[in-house]
Formats: C-alpha cells, structure tokens, sequence
C-alpha cells in the first residue's frame, strides 16, 4: 500500500461572462486542490490508473474523485486571482476618464457659465456708480443701502455653498432640477429688477434671489467638474476661475456702454436676455461620470503615482470624514483671513485713482487688468497643485506673491500709475489664482483618508471664502476713518487708504496660515 499527494490545478480563463471581469480585464482562476491517495492492489475491474490520472474539469472534478475507486481525501488549499493585461478592446478604454470626450466637454461647460454666474456681480460697481449719480430711479439713498445690494448677493452666493453642496451629495439626482431652477430664478430676477423703483426691490430680486439661482447653477456644475477629474483637477479648477476672469475683464465696459446709451431698465433686460443665451449650452454639456464599482475603489496617489485601495461611498451618502482633520480647519483658517482682504484691492481701486486725480478711465482699466492676470495666475497655480508640491507651499506663494506688491508697490509707490499697473498685474495673478490652491487642500485631506468627499470640502472651502467677503465689508469702511498714516507724500501709506493698504498686505500673507503653523510646529518640536 502507497501513499501520495497530487497537486491539482484547475485553471478558468473567464472573458465573457460581464460579472468576472475587473475593469475590462479578463481574469485568470486558479483552483488548487491537494489530493492525498491511498493506493491498492489493482481489482480486475477497477479503472486503469492512466484514464484515473487524467486532470479532470473545473466542473467535473468532485464527481471524478468521488467515483475513483481509490480512497481519496480533497483539502482546498487556496484560491489565487491573477490579472492578465486587457487587450485592446471598446469595452476597456485606453485612457482614464479624465482624458475622455465627456471630461473636456464638462469642462467647458464649467468654463462658459461662468459669465452669467458671476457677471452681474462683478459689474455692479458700475451699476451702483450708475443709481448713485440718477437718483431719480431709486429716490435718495444711502451709499451704505446701494452697496448692500452686491453684497449682498456675493455673500449669499458664497455662504449657500456649504448647504447646497451636501444637498446634491445627499441627493445627486437633484442635480438637474437646481440647473432649471436657477435658470429660471437667474433670468427672472434680472428681468424683475428692471421695473424696480426702490432699493428693497433691488436687495429683494438681485442681492437675495438672483444669488440663490446662481448659486443653484454653481454648484452643480461644480460637482460634475470634481467628479470627473483627479490627477489634473486643480489645472480644471483653474480653467474654471478663468472663465470667470475673464469675465470680469470685459463685463465693466460693457456695462457702463449699455447704461449710457439704453438706461438701467433696458440693461437689465439684455443681462436677462444674455443670461439665458449663456446659460442653455452649457448644461447640455453636464454629464453623469459613469459609474464605478461601490465595494473597493482602486485610486491613485497623484503625488506617488501608486495605486491605493479605500472603500468608496455608496450613492447619497454624505461623508463629513473632513471635519475630523485639524488640516482642514488650519487650512479654512487661513482662507478666511485671506478672504477679508482680497476684495480690498478691486472695491477701493477705482476711487483711489479717483482721488489722486487721475483719468476717470484709469479705474476700470485698472480693473480689467486685475482679472486679466487672474486668468493665468489660476491654471498655472492650479497646475503647480497637480506637480504633487505640498498644498501649504503652493498656498505661500500666491500669499506673499500677492503680499509683497501691495506693500511695495501699491504702499510705496502708489502714486505712479505705471507703478499701479505693474501691481493690479502681479496682483491678480498671484491673489486671483488663490482659489486654485484648494485643489491641493482636498488632495492632501483624501490621502490622509480615502472617506473625504472631495466635492463637500470645496463647497466648505467656499463658505469660508463667503464669510471672509460679508467681514471685509464694514472692516473696508472703518478703515478708511482711521487716520491716515504719517509717512512720505509719495507713498500709498500717506494717502486715507494707508491703512487698508498694509490691512490687504497682512491678510494677503496670512492666507499662508497652514505654512506657518507647520513651520512654527517643526520649530518648537526641535527645541
């Protein structure tokens, strides 16, 4: 009598069946048996030991072992998958998805609806010159009652972020309901606002209503450009805040050409006519990314370029994984500082020039330029995200970069305009590009921990930006009551606006604030 064990390999070459396959590649399985075999003395009629030794099939091989006349006993060992390299097929893209038809095409539709989102609010300076110099429109009102009408809007804008963010999280299928809704309320109001003959009628359709439906186009176009984009998101980001630069650029003169010429009443009625031009192409441009599978999630570390598995998220759940890191809230701090002064710049510009006496063009020219330069300083700083550079270091250089012109060239020599022009330029490159570094932010936050939504940390990111907006208001206008600075006669500082100039300057190196803190952290840890 012999004993011995046979090693028995069943192999499944699965390429059809839909359910075994991984991403498009076929998969190879590996049954592996060990078989221990008592042997005896042939009977005459028992099976001869070449068609007994034959390797049975995947699904016939129990029933062979059960009917061998020899006592044998079957111990599964293990069960290997091994992935085979997918041939070129349509069912397995040859490029991620990010680099796809749909990507680009979601892409720029984020990029042209800018224009209607945010053009009015960038162009209402022009507006409110234009009710304060035609009282007859309004009847006498404060500056104060005026402003609150845009600042309204920008706040509201911004601080409804948070909310509907965990809206569409929570319920992504009402995506498409908030783009018609905030068609509908966007050209609506403009149209309203054009009959108002009280400034509650403004703050009531433009400040509240027309920034809701705003909102209600942003933020879910927002979140089908995070969706479809990872490794290049913070370069989609950038192309996004670009769209809305060069908005800024042009939507002054146009304004201030259509007042002159038509009145406030027609204007407004061709921003509603145009609102909607703009608005329709782009949401046939939104799209659903296509589904990934919703037990394990195979990512990639954008900085490492190696492949990680976190659990992904079911559909409609709302993950607040980001509150639970001390990065995010270091980080948000830091954004808000930033965001109390950033404004300063572009609300105060215009009467600065005015007040030195130069040409009444020189302001809005000096606008212009501002969100001209913001159109590069966005995709580059956004494409510095994407190199794998820390977000901290990425966030300190359009901090000092947008510090050091203010307090050099706008405090120094603030009373040149080539000087002032050189400055709104670097400027709005390195301020205007700050909204490009939260890239980093939420690329950092996920790879410390595969449950942070992406999408949610941005629409927190800009409530916080929100909240730094609707402070620098009233901080903007006891500035200018403090006394004025006893400084050269030449310089910016000697001039009302000396102390806003070195408020912007400090704020500006404040958004740094994360760099700091890990700085100050390493500094103390080496003592």
């Amino acid at each position: 009598m012999e004993s011995s064990i046979n090693l028995e390999c069943y192999l499944i070459f699965l390429t059809c069946a839909p359910n075994h396959i991984i991403y498009g590649r076929p998969i190879i399985y590996i049954f592996m048996t060990m078989t221990t075999r008592t042997e005896k003395h042939p009977h005459p009629h028992q099976t001869s030991g070449t068609e007994a030794d034959q390797l049975p099939s995947a699904a016939g091989a129990e029933d062979n072992n059960k009917n061998n006349n020899n006592t044998a006993t079957s111990t599964p060992i293990d069960i290997l998958e091994v992935e085979t390299p997918a041939p070129s097929s349509p069912s397995s893209p040859p490029f991620p998805l990010e680099h796809s038809k749909s990507a680009y095409l979601v892409l720029a539709g984020c990029v042209l609806i800018q224009a209607p989102i945010w053009g009015y609010s960038l162009a209402f300076g022009i507006f409110q010159e234009f009710y304060t110099t035609h009282p007859s429109i309004l009847g006498p009102q404060s500056p104060g009652t005026i402003a609150s009408i845009g600042t309204s809007q920008t706040g509201i804008l911004y601080l409804m972020m948070p909310i509907t963010f965990t809206l569409l999280t929570k319920y992504p299928h009402l995506r498409h309901w908030f783009l018609r809704l905030g068609l509908l309320l966007t050209t609506g109001c403009l149209t309203a606002s054009s009959f108002a003959t009280s400034a509650r009628w403004l703050i009531a359709t433009q400040g509240v209503l027309h920034a809701i439906g705003c909102g209600l186009l942003f933020s879910p176009t927002s979140l089908y450009l995070d969706e479809w984009f990872s490794a290049r998101k913070g370069l989609a980001y950038g192309a996004m805040w670009s769209g809305k630069s060069v908005a800024g650029a042009g939507m002054p003169f146009l304004t201030s050409a259509l007042l002159n010429r038509y009145g406030v009443g027609t204007t407004l009625r061709v921003y509603a006519v145009a609102s909607a031009v703009l608005t329709i192409p782009p949401l046939f441009l939104m799209r659903d990314r296509p589904d990934t599978p919703t037990a394990t999630a195979t990512t990639s570390n954008s900085e490492t370029n190696t492949p990680s598995s976190s659990p992904t998220r079911p559909a409609g759940t709302v993950s607040f994984a980001f509150a639970r890191h001390p990065t995010f809230w270091i980080l948000q701090f830091g954004n808000i500082l930033q965001s109390m002064g950033y404004l300063m710049p572009s609300t105060y510009l215009a009467s600065y020039a005015n007040a030195l006496g130069f040409p009444s063009i020189t302001g809005p020219v000096f606008l212009a330029l501002i969100s001209l330069a913001s159109v590069p300083g966005s995709l580059l700083i956004g494409l510095l995200n994407d190199t794998g550079l820390p977000a901290t270091t990425v966030i300190l250089i359009s901090s000092l970069g947008s510090a050091l012109p203010v307090f050099l060239l706008w405090g120094l020599g603030g009373h040149q305009v080539a000087v002032l022009v050189l400055f709104t330029l670097l400027y709005g490159f390195f301020a205007g590009g700050f909204s490009s570094t939260w890239s980093g932010i939420q690329r950092e936050l996920r790879s410390t921990d595969g449950a942070v939504d992406t999408g949610l940390v941005f629409g927190m990111l800009l409530g916080g930006r929100g909240l730094g907006f609707v402070l620098s208001g009233p901080v903007g206008g006891a500035l200018l009551e403090v006394d004025r600075l006893k400084a050269q006669d030449f310089s910016g500082y000697a001039t009302q606006y000396g102390p806003m100039i070195i408020y912007t300057g400090l704020t500006a190196t404040l958004g740094a604030w994360g760099w700091f803190w890990t700085m100050g952290k390493k500094a103390m840890a080496a003592f």
